[in-house]
This record gives structure tokens, C-alpha cells and sequence, in this order.
């Protein structure tokens, strides 16, 4: 016996499926290679086309050919057919050459459930709230194509969006019980190694010319702070990040130097604050400098870097206390010292000739710093974005030719002097300063406050802090790096605009990104289990959240059936007096037909059950003045209705 045909699809079912695969691929423009995009474009273009002609679709020869050349040039882009991006890039390859076959209800199926599917590839790239509205909408789109199938030619538009509306509102407590109560998996959303970690912007492990002067003209956030009390001035927001103490000649370079906590002696207040770091795909924690106490899972370098045990691949929030009035490592080790006073072969040597000169005369190594600085002071210096490029000896061409640069070109040079005159001295990368959000009380810090500083050992007060930018452009420490910045350089934007209307949305925007992602996109396992906590479960295991969650999906189950019952439409009160005579009547062994009227009733009983007839005649004459006709007299029907046998 031949298996029944697959169920005919009709032709005005169509443009629901094509919005349904332009909503669930369209975002993922951004992120695909610019043929795919074509591709699925072309697709989409040649599907509508043959839909609005009437032609026939393609052969399955040529679905099959579309099939092999698509893959094969997935396979030439991404090298692999799996991973995140290849295996995103494959359901949109396929989303679109679903249109050109959609021939059965059951094809039109399929591509709705891949529309569902590709409804979560979204979130592998982007887990923020424009994300989130635009798959809420692909959302009530999808469901309500999956309606017009099932409703066929006769369901309209805007009923068929409202019905599935409202469903996607009925499960909407479900999705919060689900995500409140389901067990949370600490790590990325998704688990495949070759990309899970892709690289993000950020501090390198290596500073050279011009490395930070590209970072800042990002506008991209780098991490949020949340002070307890009064913060520091902003002059004093140092956050520490990777110490460079190898060097070459042009770069900076990071040296891992495992050894003991450092000695920190401090001179002032503990401040305690909380920072939501964006992930970097690196170990350290940007802690205000110098860090007091830290979270779990990190320590402190001998270098006074707060670093996390794992590199940070996700957004997480760390709890410190700092002391921005400090001393540390008043001892320094021999050999760290004689490793901060070194200087490669005879590279750089107008500087070094320069740091002779200055030795020859007054060898104390504080002066020696004050006349550092002094050089800088001169007015010969600029501060910019902008630099002009340096040759083999990049220190020597910054101080005596170019003498313009940005913070690495300072940092880097007078730590070279330094080195030259024989003070200890390294560079460190971080980023300075930041700006506070009023409508949150967050501190923002950005790519675009990056930054780099030296530091020199001095005998009896240990590392110090200099930062030779003050010199060349304070107001980069007091205002930001746009105050500093020549105007016509290529800051962001967002960082160069200073209307007030302006600063106040971008205000209120954040503020709503912040609160996201610390509510939302931040409900890791840890808030979890306080969550749990306050709901008595503190110890919960698998077996309490299962139970917990069984019982919380069926709570909501019966609230939405009795929400749902409760607004039933009630009947009307002349039509609940009739069925309340024919419970009456069924207990006389009598019974309407099927379709038959009050009236007709009566005329009926007439014959059959003189007995009966009178009193349902009156019955059946006062249901029909009181439900159609113009007083809607209840009481004789009520009346009529008690006299019956």
C-alpha cells in the first residue's frame, strides 16, 4: 500500500515562511562571510520571485548541486564544517535553500523549526537587549507562521499575530521559572573549543609605539566599578594591569616572574568596590593599584597584578579592597632589581648618552627622576594620537626628532632613561581614570582609557609610580583622554561628544546595558545559590531542584489555566435560565434534538407530552422575550422556570 501524499501547502502560507527565515537570519549578516550573505539574500530574492510568478520551483538537482557548492565554500572559509561560526553558517546556508523547496506542510514545518533553532545561534554572538527585542519579535513571528499553517487560507494576519502573542505571554511565566530555578552551567554558551574564547580588544602582553594609541580609539567598555562610599579622585584611579619588564629596544614584553606576594605598606584609606570586567581573553583583573584584599581564585604577582587563576572568557564581577596611598617591596630582590636596569645591546644610544650625562653630574636617583620629568615639561612635547613613525631606534627618534607621541612613547622612554642611568625601572599597561554614570552610580572605564606608566625602585620607598603623560597633557589624569587629545584627532564619537542631551541618553542606555547584564546575563551559578538561599534551600542538590522546579512549573501551570478559565465569557442570563429548565425537563425524560429552537421545543411537546406542554411553552416564550426582545424581562422567564413540573 502507497504511504499517503504529503499535505499540499497553500499559496498564501508563503510570505509567512519568508519572514520567518529573514527574521532568523538576517542578524547574522554581521558575523557571516559577505558571498553567504549574498547567497542567502539571492535565495530569498529568487524564492519570492518564483512565489509572485506562479513558476515552479528548482529541480532537486540543482538544490543538491547549491548543497555541495555552499558547503564546499564553508569548508574554504572557516577550514572546518564544524565549530560555532561554520556550524551557524551551514543553518543559514540551509534556512535559505529550504525556500526554494517548500512544496508540503511538512517542508513549510521544517522551516520553522529551523527558524526556532537558529533563533539561539543569535546569542553565540550577541547577548545584549537590541538582541534580545529583535529575537522576541523573530519569535511571535515564527509562532505565528507555525498558526497559519495549521489555520489554513481562512486565518488573518493581525488575529494570527495577536493568537500568537498570547501564547508566547502564557509561556512567558514558565521561561522565568525555567531560568530562575534551572540548574546554570558556569562558562561560555557554547562548548566548543577551536572558538568558544574567540580573541576580544583589550591590553596585550607586549606595549610598543603606537600599540595603545590604536586601543583608544575604541569606545568599546573595558569594565564597570561600583564603589562602596566615596571614591578616590579620578587623578588616582590607576588600574593595574600587565607589568612590562622585558625589553628590546622598540618593545615592552612581559616577563612571568613567579615569586611571593608583595609587601604592601599603606598610607592612606582602604577603599572597597566591586568590578564587572568585561571578557579579554586574559589572566589579570584590573584591580585599582594597589589591591588590599582580593576575590576567590586570584592572587597577586610579585608585580602587584591582580590575576585571576583562569583567563577571563566571560563577563564576571570581582569583589577588592585598594589602597591608593601605598608603598610595596621596599626589599625588591636582587636579581629583579639588576633585571630592571637592563637595556639591549647598543641600541638607542643618544638616550642612553643622554642618562650618562645626567648620572655624571648628580647620581641620586630621585633627581634623576625630577629631570626625567622636566624634559617632558618642555614645551618641545605634544601629546597625540598621531605620532609619526619611528625608525630602528624608536626612543632616540622620540626624544630628539618626533618628540610626539601618546603614553606608550612616554612611558617607554623614560624608562629607558632610567634603565640608562641606572634606576630600576618597567612599564605598566593599564587604563587610567574612567567616568562616572549618574543614573546607575557605576564608574565606566573604556578601551579609550587606556594607558601606560612607568615605575622606578627607589631606595626606602620601594616601586613608585610616575607617569611621565602628566607632564606633557594633566589634563589626560583630570578630565579624560578627550580633554587632552588635539582637536580633529580620531577619538570615538561617543567619547568626543559632550552635548548634554547627548551624555544623557548615552546615560540611560548603559545604565539599562548595566542593569542586564548584572540581572540578567549575570545570573551565574553563584547568584543562583543565593537566590536558592532565600527561598530556604541554601544546600539545594539536583534532587531539591528538581522537585522545587516540578513543583513551581505546576503552580504556574494551574494559575494560567485558572487566569485563562476566569476570563472565559460568561453566559448570558436569560440563556442560563434555559439550560437550568432543561435540567428540569431531561429528569421528564425529555431531551431537545439537535438544533432545535425553545419554540420549536414547544410545538413538539404539544403532541408528544400534553402533560408538559403548557409549561414549556410559557418557558420557551419568555426565553425568547427576555433574550431578544427589547425590555429583556428576566423575572417571567425566572417564574416560568419554577413552575415547571
Amino acid at each position: 500500500m502507497n504511504p499517503p501524499a504529503p499535505a499540499a501547502l497553500d499559496r498564501g502560507a508563503l510570505p509567512w515562511l519568508f519572514a520567518t527565515a529573514l527574521a532568523t537570519t538576517l542578524p547574522h549578516a554581521e558575523h557571516q562571510p559577505v558571498w553567504l550573505s549574498a547567497a542567502t539574500a539571492g535565495a530569498l530574492v529568487l524564492a519570492a520571485t518564483l512565489w509572485w510568478r506562479g513558476r515552479r520551483l528548482p529541480r532537486g538537482w540543482f538544490l543538491a548541486l547549491a548543497v555541495v557548492a555552499g558547503c564546499a565554500g564553508i569548508v574554504v572559509e572557516f577550514r572546518t564544517l564544524f565549530g560555532r561560526d561554520a556550524g551557524v553558517a551551514m543553518l543559514v546556508l540551509f534556512m535559505a535553500l529550504k525556500l526554494l523547496e517548500l512544496r508540503s506542510l511538512r517542508d513549510a514545518h521544517v522551516t520553522v523549526m529551523l527558524g526556532y533553532f537558529l533563533l539561539l545561534t543569535h546569542y553565540f554572538y550577541s547577548q545584549s537587549i537590541p538582541t534580545g527585542l529583535w529575537l522576541l519579535v523573530s519569535l511571535l513571528i515564527a509562532t505565528a507562521t507555525l498558526i497559519r499553517l495549521h489555520g489554513g487560507p481562512a486565518s488573518p494576519a493581525l488575529p494570527t499575530l495577536r493568537y500568537a502573542g498570547l501564547l508566547l505571554l502564557q509561556a512567558a511565566p514558565f521561561m522565568l521559572v525555567l531560568y530562575l530555578l534551572f540548574p546554570r552551567i558556569a562558562g561560555p554558551l557554547w562548548g566548543l573549543p577551536q572558538d568558544a574564547h574567540s580573541a576580544r580588544s583589550g591590553l596585550s602582553e607586549q606595549i610598543a609605539p603606537g600599540s595603545i594609541a590604536n586601543l583608544v580609539q575604541s569606545a568599546d567598555i573595558a569594565f564597570r566599578v561600583r564603589f562602596e562610599g566615596v571614591p578616590p579622585g579620578r587623578d588616582k584611579l590607576y588600574w593595574r594591569g600587565p607589568v612590562l619588564e622585558n625589553f628590546d629596544g622598540a618593545t615592552w614584553r612581559r616577563r612571568p616572574a613567579p615569586g611571593p606576594e608583595p609587601a604592601i605598606d599603606r598610607q592612606g584609606p582602604t577603599y572597597r568596590y566591586e568590578t564587572t570586567l568585561e571578557p579579554h581573553q586574559q589572566a589579570w583583573l584590573l584591580a585599582l593599584d594597589a589591591p588590599t584584599t582580593l576575590p576567590a581564585n586570584a592572587y597577586l604577582t610579585p608585580t602587584l597584578t591582580a590575576v585571576s587563576r583562569e583567563p577571563v572568557r566571560q563577563r564576571q564581577r570581582y569583589a577588592f579592597a585598594s589602597a591608593v596611598e601605598h608603598r610595596f617591596n621596599l626589599d625588591e630582590g636582587r636579581e629583579t632589581l639588576r633585571r630592571n636596569r637592563l637595556l639591549p645591546g647598543e641600541r638607542n644610544p643618544r638616550a642612553r648618552w643622554l642618562a650618562a650625562q645626567w648620572l655624571a653630574q648628580d647620581a641620586d636617583p630621585e633627581r634623576l627622576v625630577g629631570r626625567a620629568l622636566a624634559l617632558f615639561s618642555g614645551s618641545e612635547f605634544a601629546y597625540t594620537l598621531q605620532p609619526p613613525l619611528l625608525g630602528e631606534n624608536p626612543v632616540d627618534d622620540f626624544l630628539f626628532t618626533a618628540r610626539r607621541g601618546f603614553c606608550e612613547h612616554y612611558a617607554s622612554a623614560f624608562a629607558v632613561l632610567m634603565r640608562a642611568a641606572g634606576v630600576p625601572a618597567r612599564v605598566v599597561g593599564g587604563y587610567q581614570g574612567g567616568e562616572p554614570n549618574p543614573v546607575d552610580g557605576y564608574w565606566v572605564i573604556r578601551q579609550s582609557d587606556a594607558h601606560a606608566w612607568a615605575e622606578v625602585w627607589l631606595e626606602k620607598r620601594g616601586w613608585v609610580r610616575v607617569d611621565p603623560t602628566a607632564e606633557v597633557a594633566p589634563a589626560r589624569l583630570e578630565s579624560g583622554i578627550a580633554a587632552a587629545i588635539p582637536a580633529g584627532e580620531p577619538l570615538p564619537a561617543l567619547v568626543q561628544f559632550d552635548a548634554d542631551w547627548l551624555k544623557g541618553l548615552r546615560y540611560r542606555w548603559e545604565a539599562a546595558n548595566n542593569a542586564w547584564n548584572q540581572y540578567v546575563l549575570g545570573y551565574n551559578p553563584e547568584r543562583q545559590r543565593e537566590f536558592l538561599s532565600r527561598l530556604g534551600l541554601p544546600d539545594a542538590d539536583w534532587r531539591s531542584l528538581v522537585g522545587l522546579l516540578a513543583g513551581a512549573c505546576g503552580g504556574v501551570l494551574l494559575a494560567v489555566v485558572a487566569a485563562t478559565l476566569y476570563r472565559r465569557p460568561r453566559a448570558d442570563p436569560a440563556l442560563r435560565l434555559w439550560r437550568r429548565a432543561l435540567v428540569r425537563l431531561k429528569r421528564r425524560q425529555v431531551q431537545p434534538a439537535p438544533g432545535e429552537t425553545p419554540l420549536a421545543l414547544a410545538r413538539r411537546l404539544a403532541g408528544q407530552r400534553p402533560d408538559l406542554a403548557p409549561a414549556v411553552a410559557a418557558v420557551a416564550a419568555a426565553y425568547c422575550r427576555a433574550r431578544y426582545g427589547p425590555d429583556g424581562d428576566l423575572e417571567t422567564l425566572r417564574t416560568a422556570v419554577a413552575e415547571l413540573p
